[in-house]
């Protein structure tokens, strides 16, 4: 079963990761779609079908008819025909999705060197100083903020400026507290995480 992990947060909001097991035909005819001529990659192709048979398995959970994806201007997925909100995620061979009825993010990544390398561009002061050299917590931090700006779903945020999260004890499992500076007034964001033994994932939270 390629389900790998589900949570059903309320009525109208769930979580779940898929690992990547099956071939392009296998995966085509879970999501009953093909994936488009111009992903040539491989694993592209493969992590473009993941995530939508996974979407059509979780709108299932949720009773919510799943007709398809569009993407509007920036990029940010829709559910066709649904006021449900979506958010997907994949490092090959996971993959990640959201749904609920208010906008979610999720982000999903394998702890690797770059993470600390790029932190000065990402992370705030603050936000550098409580991670130190820890590699997981450094890539808590950047699927938060990858979160936080699939979230928000719009193009010209700086991540050191614009998606901030509070200081947090890492754990196997935590939540977090985030925050979108683009308006007037801060957006605050209820996230959670977890560490798997390949991956980090974060999610939005129901606080």
């Amino acid at each position: 079963m390629p389900l790998f992990d589900y949570s059903r947060q309320n009525q109208q909001q769930a979580w779940a990761l898929w690992t990547i097991t099956e071939s392009e035909e296998e995966l085509a005819y879970s999501a009953m779609e093909t994936a488009p001529e111009d992903l040539v990659a491989v694993e592209k192709r493969l992590e473009w079908l993941a995530g939508r048979a996974l979407l059509r398995e979780l709108t299932g959970r949720l009773e919510i008819e799943y007709a398809g994806i569009w993407k509007d201007e920036f990029g940010k997925p829709f559910l066709k025909g649904s006021k449900a909100w979506i958010s997907l995620s994949h490092s090959f061979p996971y993959v990640a999705a959201q749904v609920g009825p208010f906008p979610v993010g999720v982000d999903l990544e394998q702890p690797k060197a770059k993470v600390i390398k790029v932190a000065p561009r990402i992370l705030a002061p603050g936000e550098l100083a409580d991670a130190g050299q820890d590699l997981v917590k450094h890539t808590v931090y950047w699927c938060a903020k990858e979160a936080l700006f699939k979230i928000q779903g719009q193009k010209g945020m700086f991540f050191a400026r614009h998606l901030l999260v509070d200081g947090f004890q890492l754990t196997e499992q935590g939540t977090l507290r985030g925050e979108i500076r683009l308006a007037s007034s801060p957006q605050r964001v209820g996230l959670a995480y977890r560490i798997y033994p390949d991956f980090v994932f974060v999610f939005t939270d129901t606080l």
